[in-house]
């Protein structure tokens, strides 16, 4: 698979990773689940992202039994879901101890969606932020990164206001319809040089709703021919797996008129396809 820069992070990550949500999260799969992290190392995934709310701690446990015979394999990025240093801290303890590894190299702030609490993490005296910048100190964590979709402009304040260094956003050929983050937050993270990792790709499988005509092809290739680093998709099982891998291989940039088309092509559904930034 071809690989790109993540940001100013200075690690290369393949355009298709590892997302913990699908079959990877399913403590009843927890067989199909390790079989599908195997083979995506296998076919040359290097970067997987969890969080503990992914299946209430399942996907980092699944995920756990893989790093620990094969954790040197992989960029591992989890999230905290809290917002204050205590409660982060524990957290991360819990994240640890599920992914059976003693170091994460990326840990974000999770689904951030308002500027309060946006401004409750920052706050360098009791938020999340200073336990991340304690745990990137003493080596627990390499790097530190902030996430959301449902909201471009509390993000967008968040890495004007703090040195991020990645970002986890949502990208789809709906999203320019609203709140978009094409639009609104893409070309700030681009200057700062951050690590840009898409996600809500497909919008959970409901941007082919009213769409039958758009392939999962097509949708990649629209969100590989922005300036991203990668895309992290869940994956049901490992024909999709390998579809996607291969997709990833064969990616051939789009041209403006092609993604011009595609963007129109979800006008009739937008609300669908941006059901996760009404939902909350």
């Amino acid at each position: 698979m071809k690989e790109r820069q993540l940001g100013k992070t200075g690690i290369k990550v393949k355009l298709f990773s590892l997302g913990g949500e699908a079959t990877v999260e399913q403590r009843g799969l927890k067989r199909e689940a390790i079989e599908l992290i195997n083979k995506a190392l296998d076919l040359g995934v290097n970067y997987i992202d969890t969080a503990p709310a992914y299946g209430e701690g399942g996907s980092e446990e699944n995920i756990g039994m893989v790093m620990k015979d094969r954790r040197d394999e992989v960029t591992l990025a989890s999230k905290t879901p809290e917002r204050t240093y205590d409660d982060t801290m524990k957290s991360f303890e819990k994240s640890l101890k599920r992914l059976q590894t003693d170091y994460l190299d990326i840990y974000q702030v999770h689904d951030i969606k308002t500027e309060a609490e946006l401004l409750q993490v920052l706050d360098q005296g009791e938020g999340a932020i200073k336990a991340l910048e304690e745990l990137k100190a003493n080596g627990d964590i390499r790097f530190i990164g902030i996430t959301g979709h449902k909201r471009p402009k509390p993000m967008l304040k968040g890495i004007k206001e703090y040195d991020f260094d990645t970002v986890l956003h949502a990208l789809n050929p709906g999203d320019i319809h609203y709140n978009s983050f094409k639009t609104e937050f893409l070309e700030e993270a681009v200057n700062r040089q951050l690590g840009i990792i898409a996600m809500k790709v497909t919008a959970v499988g409901k941007i082919f709703a009213n769409n039958k005509s758009i392939s999962m092809g097509q949708i990649l290739n629209y969100v590989w021919s922005h300036p991203i680093s990668t895309a992290i998709i869940g994956i049901s099982n490992l024909k999709e797996l390998e579809e996607n891998v291969n997709l990833a291989q064969n990616f051939t940039p789009y041209t403006t008129e092609q993604i011009k088309d595609l963007e129109e092509k979800t006008a009739s559904n937008q609300r669908q396809v941006n059901f996760f930034k009404y939902e909350w």
